[in-house]
């Protein structure tokens, strides 16, 4: 019998969007179940159904067969399902105990002041019984972030969580993070807990669950072993087609230098370094991947680099000229395209058409501009060929962006960057929520821009992207470069995540010789 069920389940928004539709998921008990599918599909309405954050148009749900209305997220957590979100939900100025007892403290003196003590013996008895290592008085917003899933883990299991949803649990984890928190599941499920794990990357689904439930456009399209399948089913099952899992990357011959960046600095308003003597090279026909937790001053780095930020000390040459101090326009007409991390706010202009939003880096002159007019006849042929030639799925170049999928989007944001006959890319999370069929296609467009002599530097907190694509790979960590390496068949995960984690740094000698 299965533990919990959503039966039937259909969600339509007063937009007419139709969220869920007829969807139905099985869960039982003591089983890691995988739920997976492209940004889009439904999955997240489902959890969110689950856990009381919405209500569904139709459908029922069972808890132990009995019916049950999960009016709100309360009722969920009294039902004993308990969510932990990709963004955290922690006051950063509590320590861990205090995050993982508040709402429910215990008191002392008659009731008139908070049992701190207690919070911490409770934390600290939870975390030793499930493996979920923690030091109960350290302030949240001084531990790490692998640290901080382990408290808002822990906030469910204290509320008496028996299911838990893990939404993307791995999204901002390190390689010995991700490791941790697998075995922390693993220990939940021994414990007799149920775990209902979201995510986009099918190598954990095959690593961590027994069964998995795949959705695609609102509905569910098959539920299998995780034993009896494989990676490429799996894509395929949520694209509904074969999609190729590799990067075809030959081998090229590094050009020139076009990047070059000498002790950059960037130190913010408050006075805090967020950036500390970056010092490295971008040539022809490279992809420079830069992994590290986010938060470790690859933002700074970009937004430096882009004429977004200002910055506080430091040289930084495109073809052997200065580009900082400069405004994004003159950095673009030194040739630098950029993807921005956030499309939504820096990216598009979401009630923009798209042809708009193809020429907004070049309506200012010709083949846009004619003595003084827009030329709309040119505009309209260019962006024509732009939205064929990049796949963009679009009935008219007169929609607005933002009724596209993100990975159309996202296609609109390269179309337009890759279109500006650059000699430097700086991507950003370029495939950051957008869906599997997408990704195969970004994937391979920056490595045929690569192999074409384009230089890139490519920043993902998606350390496969970066190992996957890169050519050479550089970590960040507290804002300094600890390590440059050549991606060769010897480089791991786990080696590039010690140097994430700030346990390991690379010596200067050794740096400089891949520089």
């Amino acid at each position: 019998m299965a533990l919990i069920e959503a039966q039937n389940i259909v969600k339509v928004y007063p937009n007419g969007v139709r969220a869920n539709d007829g969807v139905s998921l099985s869960v039982e008990k003591g089983e890691i179940h995988a739920l997976v599918g492209e940004n889009g599909a439904g999955k997240s309405t489902l959890m969110k159904i689950l856990y009381g954050l919405e209500q569904p148009t139709a459908g029922e749900i069972r808890l132990r067969d009995q019916l049950v209305h999960i009016s709100n997220p309360q009722v969920a957590i009294n039902l004993g399902i308990g969510m932990v979100h990709q963004n955290f939900m922690l006051v950063n100025s509590f320590s861990i105990a205090e995050n993982i007892a508040l709402g429910r403290e215990g008191t002392r003196a008659g009731g008139l002041m908070v049992d701190r003590q207690k919070a911490i013996r409770d934390t600290d008895a939870l975390s030793k019984q499930y493996g979920l290592f923690v030091n109960p008085t350290a302030r949240v917003d001084t531990v790490p972030v692998g640290m901080r899933q382990r408290v808002e883990i822990l906030k469910a299991l204290y509320r008496g969580a028996e299911i838990l949803i893990l939404d993307e649990p791995t999204a901002v984890l390190t390689p010995r993070e991700t490791v941790d928190l697998f075995v922390a599941i693993r220990n939940l499920v021994n414990e007799g807990k149920t775990v209902i794990f979201i995510t986009h990357k099918l190598r954990e689904v095959m690593e961590i669950s027994d069964r998995v439930t795949v959705m695609r456009d609102a509905h569910k399209v098959g539920v299998v072993k995780t034993a009896e399948t494989n990676e490429a089913q799996l894509a395929r099952m949520m694209v509904g087609r074969e999609v190729f899992m590799q990067v075809d990357k030959p081998p090229v011959q590094r050009g020139e230098t076009v990047l070059e960046v000498r002790r950059l600095t960037y130190v913010n308003e408050t006075g805090r370094t967020l950036l500390h003597h970056a010092s490295f090279r971008v040539n022809e026909a490279e992809i420079l991947g830069i992994a590290g937790v986010e938060g470790n001053g690859q933002t700074e780095l970009v937004e430096v680099l882009t004429g977004l930020r200002a910055a506080s000390a430091g040289e930084a040459f495109v073809d052997g000229k200065p580009v900082l101090g400069h405004g994004p326009r003159k950095i673009r007409e030194a040739h630098v395209a950029h993807i921005p991390e956030d499309r939504l706010t820096n990216g598009v202009a979401m009630l923009a058409t798209i042809n708009d939003n193809l020429i907004i880096d070049r309506y200012y002159r010709p083949p846009c501009t004619q003595v003084g007019m827009l030329n709309l006849n040119a505009i309209r042929s260019d962006c024509a060929d732009l939205i064929n030639q990049f796949s963009i799925l679009a009935p008219s170049g007169e929609l607005p962006v933002g009724a596209l999928s993100g990975g159309n989007m996202q296609k609109v944001v390269l179309a337009r960057e890759l279109s500006s006959s650059p000699r430097l890319l700086i991507a950003a999370q370029p495939t950051r929520g957008v869906d599997i069929g997408a990704i195969e296609y970004i994937h391979q467009q920056l490595v045929d821009q690569r192999t074409n002599g384009l230089a890139i530097l490519l920043v993902s907190a998606d350390l496969q992207e970066v190992m996957k694509l890169s050519d050479r790979i550089m970590v960040m960590y507290n804002g300094e470069i600890v390590g440059i390496f050549p991606n060769t068949p010897d480089l791991t995960e786990e080696k590039l995540g010690l140097y994430m984690l700030g346990a390991e740094r690379q010596p200067a000698a050794e740096m400089e010789m891949y520089l």
